[in-house]
């Protein structure tokens, strides 16, 4: 009895650390279509509340970043090859956002260069490299 013992603890462990990085692979995928779709909508506002707390705190928005944010509208949201892993608990992936200015009807490209974090307390991803400069081209 005692020779089986050891495996099957070996195999009930190792089950256990595939359902743990199996949630938090589902967890990923869930945050990024969320994110996604929320940019897509252009609700900024929020988009804001993917990022990271302590970067929302080290970085507030300003009155003149939500004004920018205001005078766009997001058309288009192209993930390219989509999340990569760059280290434990780590992601990253380059998006391309299509922008129309409100104002002068105008589209341009930003390149948004996104890094995400697990978080596996409260088992969840943060965006760590805060929104997109849209700003830049």
């Amino acid at each position: 009895m005692r020779r089986y013992m050891f495996p099957l603890l070996a195999l009930v462990a190792m089950l256990c650390a595939g359902c743990a990085t199996d949630q938090r692979n589902q967890a990923l995928i869930t945050t990024l279509n969320a994110y996604a779709s929320t940019l897509r909508w252009g609700d900024f506002q929020s988009a804001r509340q993917f990022v990271d707390p302590k970067v929302r705190e080290a970085h507030p928005l300003s009155p003149l970043d939500l004004s920018r944010y205001e005078q766009v509208r997001v058309t288009g949201y192209d993930e390219g090859a989509g999340a990569v892993p760059d280290g434990e608990n780590q992601v990253r992936q380059v998006v391309q956002i299509s922008l129309v200015n409100v104002n002068t009807q105008s589209e341009r490209t930003v390149v948004d260069r996104q890094s995400w974090r697990y978080d596996p307390e409260k088992k969840r991803w943060w965006l760590m490299s805060g929104l997109p400069d849209i700003t830049r081209e």
